[in-house]
């Protein structure tokens, strides 16, 4: 972290210097490094110029919730200076309706705050399919009769707790709970699940394994734990309706990921503090071939609805919406 730290600073400080001085119509600034919407807004204020802010992560409400900075006078500074930022951006591109509403609630403008999604670089219909792996299907399925994935980072924002009680009241079903990846809770993650027989994680796979990560599981786990509506907005979703893939989402109903799969019916909903409720309903769909096989279809069709050309479409439309000044 020390680290990333002072690549965010040298490249901040290389960076301002460099925008100050090349001639441009917009400054367009992303939530990478985090502080970067300020900067964004400095400039526009110096060079007179419109700011299109797109955050992909909220802080610093990430950085307070996952620990890496405690509330202080750091923090109050930073939110001041962030609304200030989101005050002065002309347009502020989100990525879903709980980050826009979290937006709106700071007291921003709600003309002025877009939903632009991640999307999926869906191929074309004619396009041919690249061949699975089947070392990677054997890995993640092992002999369980119905296998839910968690593929990605294990980090602060998922309800872990509750997947794991959950997945220790199925644990005579038959049914596995497999994790695909690392990250900072993964040790805990583990520790949680020690002694459990259908509990397994596994390292990532390389890049082009990926599609056949997707499509292993019978459906996949994205959960966001109480409190982080808004602030974390996974854009795995997307990739995982077009493999076809059902989704259980563990994570408040007004999150993008609850609320579009429901929409959309390609996924299930659970209370990311019930694990009784979240065994309850993967039993269920473990139980209803029929319905696991209309969610998937639901999937694809809304993946088609979500592809990056639309969504790149939307932040076009978005750009040339701006009044610019000669």
């Amino acid at each position: 972290m020390n680290r990333r730290v002072l690549n965010y600073l040298t490249y901040v400080k290389i960076a301002f210097w460099r925008a100050l001085f090349i001639p441009c119509d917009v400054i367009f600034a992303m939530t990478d490094p985090p502080f970067n919407g300020i900067v964004g807004a400095l400039l526009s204020v110096l060079k007179r110029k419109p700011l299109i802010y797109d955050i992909q992560d909220m802080y610093p409400d990430m950085a307070v919730a996952g620990s890496i900075l405690k509330p202080g006078l750091l923090t109050r500074l930073w939110e001041r200076l962030h609304r200030w930022a989101l005050r002065r951006a002309s347009r502020i591109i989100v990525l879903g309706d709980d980050m826009r509403a979290r937006i709106i609630a700071k007291g921003i403008d709600a003309a002025k705050v877009f939903i632009v999604r991640s999307g999926v670089d869906a191929p074309a219909p004619q396009s041919l399919v690249p061949p699975l792996n089947p070392e990677v299907t054997r890995a993640i399925r092992g002999n369980f009769r119905f296998v839910l994935l968690h593929a990605g980072n294990l980090g602060f924002y998922g309800a872990w707790d509750t997947i794991i009680a959950a997945a220790r009241k199925l644990e005579n079903e038959n049914i596995g709970f497999v994790f695909v990846g690392d990250g900072a809770e993964r040790s805990r993650v583990e520790n949680l699940a020690a002694g459990s027989t259908n509990i397994r994680f596994l390292p990532f796979f390389p890049s082009s394994d990926i599609p056949s990560v997707l499509v292993a599981p019978d459906a996949h786990i994205v959960t966001i734990k109480r409190g982080l509506e808004g602030v974390v907005v996974p854009s795995k979703m997307f990739g995982i309706i077009a493999a076809g893939k059902p989704m259980v989402a563990v994570a408040a109903p007004e999150t993008d990921v609850a609320a579009l799969g429901l929409q959309h019916r390609f996924a299930i909903w659970a209370d990311p503090s019930s694990p009784d409720e979240l065994a309850f309903s993967i039993r269920r769909i473990a139980a209803d071939p029929a319905a696991l096989a209309a969610m998937s279809q639901s999937a694809r069709e809304a993946a088609a609805k979500y592809s990056q050309a639309n969504e790149l479409r939307t932040l076009t439309t978005i750009v040339e919406g701006l009044q610019l000044r000669p």
